[in-house]
């Protein structure tokens, strides 16, 4: 879900537009090689008519897609140049560092090129520097609003009974959705659908969902228990459904995945499956279901409804 972006009227047309002609030159004519990988020339231009919030959206989405490129390309060569993680402001040399080839390399090129081009832009329309804060243009198309309370329903497996457990949405970021807790503990999630961080025994899952999910895409990512260095699940994923979700009376646009894997303890593991159902939109979780004999795998939570923020 995405607001639509008003036209720009004639106050709104940057006055340097020479200048941003002369960076689009300046980018398609001497663009240079950064560890064996060029940018592909971006143009400013096509950036002109859109507004700062606009343009603010875009790094981000282009961020988000380098960045998940090169761990892609980092998991699989096994380098860890990017263990330590990125957020939304990536270091390029690190991403390229990766060393992708092929189509990746292109790819990894294009999104520089493209993320350079709207930096000048940005220059040129004087747009203010982003803060952490999600633009309130994003905000507002969310099913979701700061200060709500999420309240969950969880249970080990369908054998046993269900308690409750409510989060307040304390804060709307661009890299991440922070939630708290009863005890005030922070459980934070990226825009893909990535638990990033959670209380000591919950589960978190960092690297498992890509953004931008589509029918049939494929993920695969590591599950792991806060404060317990020896439960590691090694997860691979596939969208089986899009579309929309309601909660209560909010719509959501969910993407389902299929998930199956090892949830190992040591030496030992065992079959792990289940399913993920986040907001495309924000993020949030709607649903996860989890079978395996490890019970620290073993958990079914969704999302009940939500409660007005506290006055």
């Amino acid at each position: 879900m995405r607001a639509t972006m008003p036209r720009p009227t004639r106050a709104e047309t940057p006055r340097a537009w020479p200048a941003l002609a002369a960076a689009a030159v300046l980018l398609g004519g001497c663009a240079s090689r950064s560890v064996d990988i060029a940018p592909a020339p971006g143009n400013p231009a096509e950036f002109l008519a859109w507004s700062c919030e606009r343009i603010v959206d875009e790094k981000d989405r282009v961020q988000l897609r380098a960045a998940d490129l090169a761990y892609t390309v980092d998991e699989r060569a096994g380098t860890n140049i990017l263990a330590l993680g990125l957020g939304f402001s990536v270091f390029w040399p690190a991403l390229l560092a990766a060393r992708p080839a092929g189509v990746e390399a292109s790819e990894l090129a294009r999104l520089k090129g493209r993320y350079e081009a709207l930096v000048v832009a940005s220059r040129g329309k004087q747009c203010p520097e982003a803060g952490p804060e999600l633009p309130p243009g994003r905000a507002a198309v969310l099913a979701v609003a700061q200060g709500e309370r999420l309240v969950y329903e969880e249970r080990p497996d369908a054998r046993r009974a269900a308690v409750e457990r409510t989060l307040t949405l304390a804060a709307l970021r661009r890299e991440d959705i922070e939630l708290t807790g009863a005890d005030q503990q922070p459980w934070r999630t990226d825009p893909a659908g990535n638990q990033l961080s959670a209380p000591a025994g919950a589960l978190v899952w960092p690297r498992l969902l890509r953004p931008e999910l589509e029918l049939g895409a494929i993920t695969s990512g590591d599950l792991f228990v806060v404060g317990d260095p020896l439960a590691r699940a090694r997860l691979r994923g596939q969208v089986v459904a899009t579309g929309p979700q309601t909660v209560g009376n909010r719509r959501f646009d969910a993407v389902v995945v299929e998930l199956f894997g090892d949830a190992q303890r040591g030496d030992s593991s065992t079959r792990l499956e289940g399913a993920i159902v986040i907001d495309r939109a924000s993020g949030l979780l709607l649903r996860l279901d989890l079978r395996s004999a490890d019970p620290a795998f073993s958990l079914q939570r969704r999302l009940l409804r939500i409660e007005p923020a506290a006055r």
